[in-house]
């Protein structure tokens, strides 16, 4: 197998190899030919935001992505105006309603600020599809070309929790800066003296909220439908403090690229981040996103500086015994990290560095992961306690908990 071919086309573009790939995201070998739905990778997270010119901007000076691409009305894109940045091989495509009637502003008005469209990279559309319609998974758009002057693309989508949808994008013959209908577009923003070319590269991973009992269901939809395998599980003291709990489990494409850890809520003393996350958002949706970094003291110092907000951890997070002998050695001083907030685990493989933001919306949904890999594939798992109880004390300050 060559590097062009296991490499993506952002991959390429954003000059990620395979070793990178690996330390950022875990990344596997994996036979596509006998896989019945291939992925190759993320294409991009689409979100409907309540204003898409000020999300872009703030995704474009807080975390440090890079607009590549516009349509909206100057366009003749006439009930939306859509922004594409990118970070690495990360795509986030921002659109807000322009038109009264636009369905983004009704999805908005549903949901908040969120996550619309997960969409997937994949060799043959039809292929997928057809796969996936003859599992029982609802078709919401059949495989067709898209043309301009750079090429074709091909795309159809697929339903799945809540009113989330998987675009599938085969764009092998095309090299326009998104999609047919967007022109190349630059900001004016000026980065600050000593910024880093970019201060994430690569997406890890998107977690999704379920109501209660339709965790296993949804799992199941990503094996049968999908050809996604059952990558971890966490349920009971795994995922539960004194007051909260839920269950969850991931499932992973065939080279590990793709990772959607799935959570319900699991019955408990108070009512838990799902049930939060459930009640403000209107139904399941994305949760929280993961951008693999390799260098999150850099990357966290650079978005606070700008203004991003990160769960506060105790002190006696850092100062309890029994962590620092799990750890054991990792790249920089556990006063750094403490510091700055970042979260350690470690298992088999290697460990892990991880920081979450607060929601970055006024709804309490969506926030994101930093992650930082040196060999671990997990998730964090001996981090779960001390991240639950930093977002019930969230929980506590908002009046959900």
């Amino acid at each position: 197998m060559t590097l062009e071919q296991t490499l993506t086309d952002e991959e390429r573009l954003a000059e990620l190899d395979l070793d990178t790939l690996k330390q950022l995201v875990g990344l596997v070998e994996h036979d596509d030919a006998a896989d019945p739905f291939p992925v190759t990778g993320w294409d991009a997270v689409v979100w409907a935001v309540g204003n898409a010119t000020q999300t872009a901007h703030f995704f474009a000076s807080a975390f440090g992505m890079e607009l590549v691409a516009y349509a909206g009305p100057e366009t003749g894109l006439r009930d939306h105006a859509s922004f594409v940045l990118t970070s690495g091989a990360v795509r986030f495509v921002v659109n807000g309603g322009v038109a009264p009637d636009s369905p983004v502003i009704a999805h908005h008005a549903r949901h908040g600020d969120g996550i619309t469209d997960i969409a997937l990279e994949v060799p043959d559309v039809d292929r997928c599809l057809e796969h996936a319609r003859a599992q029982g998974a609802t078709v919401i758009e059949e495989a067709h070309d898209v043309t301009d002057e750079h090429g074709t693309v091909r795309i159809g989508a697929i339903a799945t929790y809540g009113e989330t949808r998987h675009t599938l994008v085969d764009r092998s013959r095309y090299d326009g800066p998104y999609l047919p209908g967007y022109v190349a577009r630059t900001s004016t923003l000026q980065r600050r003296p000593g910024a880093p070319k970019r201060l994430f590269q690569a997406l890890d991973h998107v977690v999704g909220n379920v109501e209660l009992g339709r965790m296993d269901e949804w799992v199941d939809f990503y094996r049968r439908v999908m050809g996604f395998t059952n990558m971890a599980e966490f349920i009971g003291d795994d995922i539960a403090t004194d007051y909260s709990a839920l269950m969850s489990k991931v499932v992973a494409n065939g080279n590990h690229r793709v990772k959607f850890p799935l959570n319900e809520p699991a019955v408990a003393r108070k009512k838990s981040q799902i049930d939060e996350y459930l009640e403000f958002y209107g139904g399941p949706g994305a949760q929280h996103l993961a951008l693999a970094t390799n260098d999150i003291l850099l990357t966290v110092d650079r978005m606070r500086a700008e203004g991003v907000e990160f769960l506060p951890t105790p002190d006696s997070y850092y100062e309890d015994a029994e962590l620092r002998a799990r750890i054991g050695e990792v790249r920089v001083p556990i006063e750094e990290l403490q510091a700055r907030g970042i979260l350690v685990d470690r298992d088999e493989d290697g460990y892990l560095l991880q920081i979450f933001t607060r929601p970055t919306g006024d709804r309490p949904t969506v926030f994101f992961e930093l992650i930082e890999r040196h060999g671990s594939l997990g998730f964090g798992k001996g981090n779960f306690k001390a991240l639950f109880e930093a977002i019930e004390r969230e929980q506590d300050r908002r009046g959900n908990f």
